[in-house]
């Protein structure tokens, strides 16, 4: 898939959110129990104690929001050494090394645990050469809007490592 194919992807599930039945009233109500993981149980947090704090709201989860049109669910372990720097890999700004207001105190921590775009996500698992050269996934804390969307959209690829990675069905990687 390209990086323009991912555009276009993450700018149609943003218009076509709005006619899923995936939001109430309380769109900006950022409690962990209102979500759900890819497991179908309450959404974990990304982000804890000693890590910078994570999330689209900046409250430690990778909750959905209709303003987030990043859709930010997939959290990632940046500090695992496979598949490189995602932030390297994804030709974004290296905000991956950067130390950010803490989870749960003052002062600045390491980017550790992130709650990233599922479809930079998707690019990633791409560039870095497949779901076996990515960092890990922390299944408990990734959104299921994000295997929900791979499946509506046909990314097969990271779908597939989704599945893979948290045992949800597929090849394991």
């Amino acid at each position: 898939m390209t990086v323009k194919t991912l555009i276009l992807l993450a700018l149609s599930v943003s218009a076509q959110r709005s006619r899923l039945d995936v939001h109430t009233e309380n769109d900006n109500d950022t409690r962990s129990d209102r979500y759900l993981n890819v497991y179908g149980a309450p959404l974990k947090k990304c982000s804890g104690p000693g890590m910078a704090l994570t999330g689209f709201t900046r409250e430690g989860t990778c909750t959905d929001r209709v303003d987030d049109a990043g859709s930010h669910h997939i959290c990632i372990e940046m500090d695992s050494v496979d598949g490189g720097n995602f932030c390297e890999v994804t030709g974004q700004p290296n905000w991956c090394d950067d130390y950010m207001q803490c989870d749960g105190k003052r002062g600045l921590c390491p980017v550790q645990h992130w709650c990233v775009c599922e479809w930079a996500f998707a690019s990633y698992i791409t560039r870095a050469g497949g779901c076996d050269k990515i960092q890990s996934i922390d299944c408990e804390t990734t959104n299921r809007w994000a295997y929900l969307h791979y499946k509506q959209k046909g990314a097969s690829e990271a779908l597939a490592c989704l599945e893979s990675r948290c045992g949800l069905g597929g090849t394991s990687y």
